[in-house]
C-alpha cells in the first residue's frame, strides 16, 4: 500500500510517537507500505520552525534527513497535476498545505495518515484509527 503522510503524522512519529494512534504507527514500520513526504509539509514545517511556531527535537534539515531516514520515505514533489487538483476542491477551509496534500493523494490515488477529519470532506481515504 501507499500513503502520504501528514504534517502532523511526521512530526509527532519523530518528537512525540504516543500521539500517534496504533494504527498510524503500525502502517509507519510496516516495510511492505511505501511512505510519501510532500514537499508542501517540508515547506510547512520550515515556514513554522523560521516563525518559531514549532519546535523540533533537531535543526530544521538534520530533523527532515533524519525523519525520511527512519521513515523510509520517498519525497513526493508538487506537480501541476496537483495544482490543478487543488484548484477544484471546494475550500472546506483555507489551510493550503492540507489542501495541498489532499489534491496529490486524490491524484496519485493513495491514502493519508492524519488525524485531521478535513480530509474526509475532500473525498481523501484516510488512515487514523
Amino acid at each position: 500500500m501507499r500513503y502520504l503522510l501528514d504534517t502532523h503524522t511526521l512530526i509527532w512519529s519523530q518528537d512525540d510517537p504516543a500521539k500517534l494512534s496504533a494504527t498510524a504507527t503500525a502502517t509507519l514500520i510496516n516495510p511492505s507500505n511505501d511512505r510519501f513526504l510532500s514537499a508542501a509539509t517540508v515547506w510547512e514545517i520550515g515556514i513554522k520552525v523560521a516563525l518559531k511556531k514549532l519546535t523540533l527535537s533537531k535543526p530544521f534539515r538534520p530533523w527532515v534527513e533524519t525523519a525520511i531516514h527512519d521513515l523510509v520515505l520517498t519525497e513526493l514533489p508538487i506537480e501541476f497535476d496537483h495544482i490543478e487538483r487543488q484548484m477544484t476542491l471546494t475550500h472546506h477551509h483555507r489551510d493550503p498545505f492540507d489542501r495541498m496534500l489532499a489534491a496529490q493523494a486524490l491524484v496519485l490515488r493513495i491514502s493519508v495518515i492524519s488525524n485531521d477529519a478535513i480530509f474526509d470532506t475532500y473525498g481523501v481515504s484516510r488512515i487514523w484509527n
